[in-house]
């Protein structure tokens, strides 16, 4: 009965309703402001006033408006919509990243407002193109609520419209930057669907539904692997993790071809190789997590995968010329009669045995598997690149606002990093050193899946390294940055959606950094 009751809750959730062409609010550009706007920003400097508009910078002092970065003050028109003042710092050295999250802060100052206006500010350096992606950006991802469990009354209405206001001779620059801000932020909000959905609501099984659902009008092809399948291929540490759940697990392998304007098969400028880490609900299996507020954010322990999908329904509305192969690897993580034991040794796929020293480090345990099937692509990949939700010794040691980056090619190490710069999906680097490789020794197979207690992050790191095969990689472990406690500034609470866009814009601007593929 219970079973029953939860296949039919499953059938009717619809776990990504961002996705969905109805959740698009109307962007436009116009030289003048709208009729119809709720509401005007307009963007100041430090010690300036807003001109033309009789709000000088002694009006501004005297309400304790300073213009400092992420400052708001509305201020009321009788004769036209509301003017909100968005401080943004020092007008030296303004950037993509102070106009997102500016636009945020505007955007969540008029919370109820549905028609937002935004007046294009005075850019310095900025390309017209990539400020008003960045402006896109930040109203709509500060503007995104996960909304499918709350009831009307209780809800911010949808943005409805968003126009900025620009020259005409801007037009068309701004126009290519709001749709490239579109995309990008539907994306990253259909990857914070994934990730604030219940668990029990999407499963494994689910998600492959979901990817399936999407693969015609986005690009892709899709593959999903059963149990049978997986064992099959010999994917010992996706099904070692999997033995304690009832729910059945989902290899989703995706692949993006590049075409021309026509849609002719072009010849791709790289290939890369994207693993995601799909535990779509970590209870730490035997080595259960403590019992505290930790498990509630469990559901997205898949924030990696999730991402990877979302970046990946971007790629042909925005031309990328890289060819790419995904693997999310999704399963729940749960303790039970047949769960995998502390002192279990699994064969991953290519034969590697592995020590399970912790049941809580499954992550890289599932991804070592996708690791070396990346490695038996051909052609070769040009890159790997993973991205998981991995440890808490990279949150403890880089913090909320920034993932951590390994990787064993310091070039492509540096598109990643560029790549986050970009975005605001930041990233730091941690030491790849192979000194603590002996960590990870076991008596009994070939690694332990876990080292010491200290350098957790890096030891993880280099565990994956153990499944590359020499091949150019990076590992990105986001697991401080796919979930925000409190909004900041296009960070909403809740899921983040962390990695989608900086995963689109590594791979429109992918280089090979040195031959694989021979």
């Amino acid at each position: 009965m219970l079973t029953s009751f939860h296949s039919r809750a499953q059938a009717e959730f619809h776990p990504a309703p961002s996705i969905e062409p109805p959740e698009e609010a109307k962007l436009a550009v116009s030289p003048s402001l709208p009729k119809d706007a709720g509401c005007v920003g307009t963007f100041v400097g430090m010690g300036e006033g807003v001109k033309g508009a009789g709000v000088d910078a002694a009006f501004l002092e005297a309400a304790g408006f300073e213009g400092k970065a992420g400052q708001t003050l509305v201020v009321p028109h009788q004769d036209g919509p509301p003017l909100v003042v968005v401080g943004v710092g020092a007008k030296a050295g303004l950037d993509a990243g102070r106009l997102r999250d500016a636009a945020a802060a505007f955007a969540r100052a008029v919370g109820k407002q549905t028609r937002l206006a935004l007046q294009l500010p005075e850019l310095g350096n900025v390309p017209v193109e990539l400020a008003a992606q960045a402006l896109t950006e930040g109203v709509l991802l500060a503007r995104y609520r996960y909304r499918p469990y709350k009831r009307q009354s209780e809800q911010e209405p949808p943005l409805e419209s968003l126009t900025l206001v620009a020259g005409k001779e801007d037009t068309d620059a701004v126009e290519q930057g709001m749709v490239r801000g579109g995309i990008h932020a539907r994306a990253t909000a259909f990857a914070r669907d994934l990730s604030n959905a219940p668990a029990t609501l999407l499963t494994a099984a689910r998600l492959a539904e979901v990817a399936e659902g999407l693969a015609k009008r986005c690009g892709l092809e899709v593959e999903v692997f059963d149990g049978e399948a997986l064992a099959r291929l010999g994917c010992g540490g996706l099904l070692g993790v999997n033995a304690g759940s009832a729910e059945p697990p989902r290899m989703i392998k995706l692949t993006y071809t590049p075409q021309g304007s026509k849609g002719e098969a072009v010849e791709p400028v790289g290939r890369v190789s994207l693993v995601g880490k799909g535990i779509m609900f970590d209870s730490g299996g035997l080595g259960l997590k403590p019992n505290d507020l930790v498990h509630a954010t469990m559901k997205g322990d898949m924030s990696g995968a999730g991402a990877i999908l979302a970046a990946m329904t971007a790629l042909k509305p925005l031309g990328c010329r890289t060819a790419v192969t995904a693997y999310l690897m999704c399963t729940d993580n749960m303790p039970s009669g047949t769960a995998m034991k502390l002192g279990d040794v699994l064969t991953v796929r290519g034969g590697k045995t592995v020590e399970v020293i912790n049941t809580d480090a499954e992550g890289r345990l599932v991804m070592s598997d996708a690791l070396v099937l990346s490695t038996e692509q051909s052609p070769r990949p040009d890159a790997i690149v993973d991205i998981a939700t991995l440890t808490g010794a990279c949150q403890r040691a880089l913090g909320v606002l920034s993932a951590g980056v390994i990787g064993n090619d310091q070039a492509l190490v540096e598109q990643v990093k560029d790549s986050g710069e970009r975005t605001g999906d930041t990233v730091w680097q941690l030491p790849l050193d192979r000194r603590l490789r002996q960590e990870l020794e076991s008596e009994v197979a070939d690694l332990k899946n876990v080292g010491g207690e200290n350098a957790g992050a890096i030891t993880a790191g280099l565990f994956l390294e153990e499944f590359v095969g020499g091949l150019p990689w990076a590992h990105i472990d986001m697991a401080g940055t796919a979930r925000a406690e409190r909004d900041n500034a296009w960070r909403s609470k809740g899921a983040t959606g962390y990695g989608t866009r900086l995963l689109i814009d590594f791979l429109l601007g992918f280089k090979p950094t040195r031959e694989t593929r021979h």
